[in-house]
């Protein structure tokens, strides 16, 4: 087992919230790790003194792009491991260039967001979140609930844009709650594939009319901006819920906005476009709307655990073991 040594790169607040006593005595039984331990940023000649010594970058929220001046600052690096979900932000065509291995904690991140949104859907068919909103204005009269429409999970169709890590968790988890009816759409993902999952692949056109959920998991790519629009919406079902855990550019915010005011469409929002929203937005007032903070991926504590799976590569790579996510020029063209 070789010790090679090792950067982490990353914002200091991340690394105080993913790295703490266990994780930094694991990162020094398998790696070197010299002054300084952590940076946010690659150009003071302290950190590019640094850089030409280091074979592992450990990277995570707050990591700088790493550019060709960077690269050329660290002639022994060989390895970028990502300790969060997408490497977009910092990984280009010059990491891959230089043929260096790059992974992911994306499948990590993927089961608390995955989590969220089985519960939104739960909830989203049981229209809990918008009685909750009624309820503060009926009070004493109950009679508010029949207006939402249908309030059972049974026999309903969730549909699935994006056959992604997290999509097909939201399928597996889905499919052991007894879900029937659960459709993909997903250009690039393998029929098969979805169909061993416990799905049906469909295309957008022919799944909108059936969805009681539509629940967004695609990368924020130009061909996936607004995605969904006032056409796609429009299409819906009436009483149908909206359940965005993905990236907000997926959505025409302003075609949303008329669909959940004028039409009616229910709506769960963890994620928008801009983000947050302006104070003028009508959604916030929406009592069929309900708006997280962007809280479905891995927070606090939670974020150890992609902390751990970064340290799994590192122990791989100094084993010379091939790594368990790697991230590949080709994949990054199609995953967030």
């Amino acid at each position: 087992m070789r010790r090679p040594e090792a950067l982490l790169v990353m914002s200091r607040e991340t690394m105080r919230v993913q790295f703490g006593a266990a994780e930094l005595a694991r990162l020094r039984e398998l790696a070197g790790v010299g002054d300084p331990l952590v940076t946010d940023e690659l150009r003071s000649p302290e950190v590019r003194s640094r850089l030409a010594e280091v074979e592992v970058l450990l990277t995570s929220w707050g990591c700088p792009p790493l550019d060709e001046a960077v690269l050329r600052a660290a002639p022994r690096l060989r390895a970028v491991l990502h300790a969060a979900g997408s490497v977009r932000g910092h990984v280009g065509d010059a990491v891959f260039d230089r043929g260096l291995r790059v992974t992911t904690a994306a499948g990590v991140n993927a089961e608390p967001v995955a989590q969220y949104t089985v519960a939104a859907v739960l909830w989203a068919l049981k229209k809990v979140p918008f009685l909750a909103a009624d309820a503060r204005a009926h009070r004493e009269d109950w009679s508010y609930r029949e207006r939402r429409g249908e309030l059972s999970a049974r026999d309903r169709t969730v549909v699935l844009v994006g056959f992604s890590r997290v999509g097909r968790r939201v399928v597996d988890l889905l499919r052991r709650l007894d879900f029937p009816r659960l459709l993909v759409v997903d250009p690039v993902a393998d029929p098969a594939a979805v169909r061993a999952a416990g799905a049906v692949p469909v295309a957008l056109a022919e799944a909108l009319p059936q969805a009681d959920v539509l629940s967004l998991h695609a990368p924020a790519l130009p061909r996936t901006r607004h995605l969904i629009g006032a056409a796609e919406l429009a299409a819906l079902p009436p009483g149908a819920t909206l359940v965005n855990t993905a990236r907000g550019v997926l959505v025409d915010t302003a075609a949303l906005e008329r669909a959940c005011a004028v039409d009616g469409l229910h709506a769960v929002l963890d994620v928008t476009d801009p983000e947050p929203l302006p104070a003028s937005s009508p959604l916030y007032d929406l009592p069929n709307v309900l708006i997280s903070p962007h809280v479905a991926g891995s927070l606090g504590s939670e974020t150890r655990r992609m902390s751990a799976a970064a340290l799994d590569e590192l122990e791989r790579y100094g084993a010379g073991l091939p790594p368990l996510a790697p991230v590949t020029r080709r994949a990054l063209a199609v995953e967030a």
